[in-house]
């Protein structure tokens, strides 16, 4: 399993926007084959600070996404509208049983 996680700050003035466009990302890629789950989430602690986690069956799942075109312009708008990329990294995981 693939684990992804992302962040990014949200200029105030472009808050509802992006929180508009990340739960439709959220949803759609839901959908998608491989995704196992893909949610936003506001940090309790960092103001403005979104964090995203998602769940991906394999790598090769995961790299169809990355080329959906919604993603790519997903990830487009949220750049323009923060003016940076969003912070992302991928892991390897498995699940074990306490």
């Amino acid at each position: 399993m693939i684990l992804v996680t992302g962040s990014l700050i949200a200029p105030q003035e472009h808050r509802h926007r992006i929180l508009e466009i990340s739960r439709e990302h959220c949803a759609r890629s839901r959908a998608e084959p491989g995704c196992i789950a893909h949610n936003v989430h506001e940090d309790c602690e960092t103001p403005g600070r979104l964090v995203f986690v998602e769940y991906w069956s394999g790598m090769d799942t995961l790299q169809a996404h990355f080329q959906v075109p919604a993603s790519r312009e997903f990830v487009r708008e949220l750049r323009q509208l923060t003016g940076i990329r969003p912070e992302m990294r991928l892991f390897e995981a498995n699940e074990v049983q306490p």
